[in-house]
This record gives C-alpha cells, structure tokens and sequence, in this order.
C-alpha cells in the first residue's frame, strides 16, 4: 500500500523542518521528489540527505508568491524528473519571522507578506500544475494548513489565521472543480508542532497525546493523501493536532 513509485512530487518550502520530513517520506515510498526553498542551497543540502538515504531527489530555489517564479520551477522539474504528479504546499511565513500582533496594530505590508506566502503561493503552485494534471487524469494537491484557521487564541495570529483559512476555503472549492479529472485536493492542518522551543511544554497541556508534532507526523498524512488508496478522499482537511484544537 502507498507506493508512490513512478510520481514525481514537488514539495515547497522543503529544505528544513516539516516540509523535509514530507519529501522524505515521499521518496520513501518510492516517488521522485524535487525539493523546493527560497534558498536554492538549503534546497539542493536536503535534496541530497534523501539521495544519501536512496531516495530521488532534486533540489530546486524559487519563490512561491511569485507566479514566473513557480512556472519557472515547474518546467525544469519536469525537464529533470517528468510532470509533477503530487504538490505539497508547504511553504508560508516562517514560525521565527512572524510579527505576532493585534490585527489593529499591524500593516498593510504585514498582511501582504502573510497572503502573499501562505495563499497566493498555493494559488501560484496550484495553477501551474493543475493543466498537467488534468490532462493525464491523476493528481494529488496537499495544502499544509495550521489549526489557527479554525480556532481563535489570543496570540496575534490573525493574519497568519486569515491566509490559512484562505487557503482550506480556495483547496475545498478546488476539489470540486477538478474531482472529475482524478486529481484530488486536501488539506493537512497542524496543531502544535516541535518547530520552536516551547512546543513541548505547551503540546503537554494542549493534546490529549501530550507531544508536539513531528515533521514524520506530517509526513505519513501526506503519503496517504499523494496516495492511489486516497483517490476517494478530497476537499477535505484533515486536523493533525495530537487530539487538541477539533471545535
């Protein structure tokens, strides 16, 4: 089950964290991956720990929020690997450079940097794929969500929340535009993950399991979705939480 062997995936904002533990375990299950960043050398470093474990893996830069840019990364993945089968939108704002704050005391060049990454580059990698797709009739989309869509705390996350919300509403109206061309479209949203310092202690009052998540976490749920076993699963969003935040 969930051999993924002859797809190619394309992974953004795959060179570190959750993003590597997903084009890890894709390669894995016997995909080719192209591993995205903005730092086209972060990008080509984790391309080649998965080709150290056996995988197939390409490292390739490109920003997201930018239409060329990701048409640019498309066409040179299917050069070297073939036409992307399965899209991981995983790259956004990263946990240390967000400006958390009361929506009242932000910018409009605050929100522009949060739509811009978190939702006009799962529209930019979406399109860019999407004619590919439906012509050979089989695709998987995976956006990578946050549970701050779905809840509020009184972090300053709202511009964070907005373009996350953003993109669960854009991928389920998408999947019932494309589920009669056999390319699905889901969601994954996290809960606390052990991307900071003090996720642990706060996973410990927030989940019923009592850890953060893990990059590897991630990357199980992706494979199902990239998976031919999930051809009936989409526009769903799948909570990835440890059993915390479900309302």
């Amino acid at each position: 089950m969930f051999d993924l062997t002859g797809h190619v995936a394309l992974v953004t904002g795959a060179g570190q964290g959750m993003g590597l533990g997903v084009a890890k375990a894709l390669a894995a299950q016997g995909a080719r991956v192209a591993v995205n960043d903005y730092y086209l050398e972060r990008a080509e470093k984790a391309a080649a720990q998965i080709r150290d474990n056996g995988g197939m893996a390409m490292g390739i830069g490109a920003d997201v929020s930018d239409l060329k840019s990701v048409q640019r990364m498309v066409a040179e993945v299917q050069r070297q690997f073939g036409p992307v089968d399965i899209l991981v939108n995983n790259a956004g704002v990263p946990i240390d450079g967000m400006k958390l704050a009361p929506f009242i005391n932000t910018s409009l060049e605050d929100w522009e940097r949060f739509l811009n990454l978190n939702l006009r580059g799962v529209m930019n990698c979406a399109h860019s794929v999407l004619h590919g797709m439906c012509e050979r009739r089989w695709g998987r989309i995976i956006t990578i969500s946050s549970e701050s869509w779905r809840q509020g705390f009184n972090m300053g996350l709202s511009l964070y929340a907005a373009s996350k919300a953003g993109a669960v509403g854009f991928m389920r109206q998408l999947s019932s535009e494309i589920a009669a061309s056999g390319v699905t479209a889901n969601c994954i949203s996290l809960g606390t993950m052990n991307n900071t310092p003090k996720a642990e202690a706060i996973a410990k009052h927030t989940t019923t399991v009592g850890r953060a998540g893990t990059p590897e976490d991630v990357g199980a749920v992706v494979v199902y979705f990239a998976s031919e076993e999930a051809s009936w699963v989409t526009g769903q969003v799948l909570p990835l939480n440890g059993g915390g935040c479900t309302a």
